[in-house]
């Protein structure tokens, strides 16, 4: 079984400030992504100087992960997630 792949126009927002430091892309057509899902975008590393924003128009591939991959992705999520649940306490008092 075969991953499958879309194609889709995206829009890529980078903003380089004091008071934001970003890359967000956004995918045309309300395609959602899910765990395991990858998505790369195409054409030439873009570059913004500091204390600037910019917005690219790109395509992008979506590559839709399998069951299995979707499946350890979810658990491998969740063991991450519990290793923040990890505390310890000792006896004695907060000074």
């Amino acid at each position: 079984m075969s991953a499958r792949r879309i194609d889709v126009p995206c829009r890529i927002s980078i903003e380089q400030s004091e008071a934001h430091f970003h890359a967000h892309v956004e995918l045309d057509g309300d395609i959602a992504i899910h765990p395991g899902d990858r998505v790369r975008v195409h054409g030439a590393p873009m570059r913004v100087a500091f204390g600037q924003s910019a917005v690219f128009e790109r395509t992008a591939t979506v590559t839709r992960a399998g069951p299995l991959l979707r499946g350890w992705t979810k658990l491998a999520a969740y063991l991450d997630l519990a290793e923040l649940y990890e505390v310890s306490f000792s006896p004695g008092s907060l000074k």
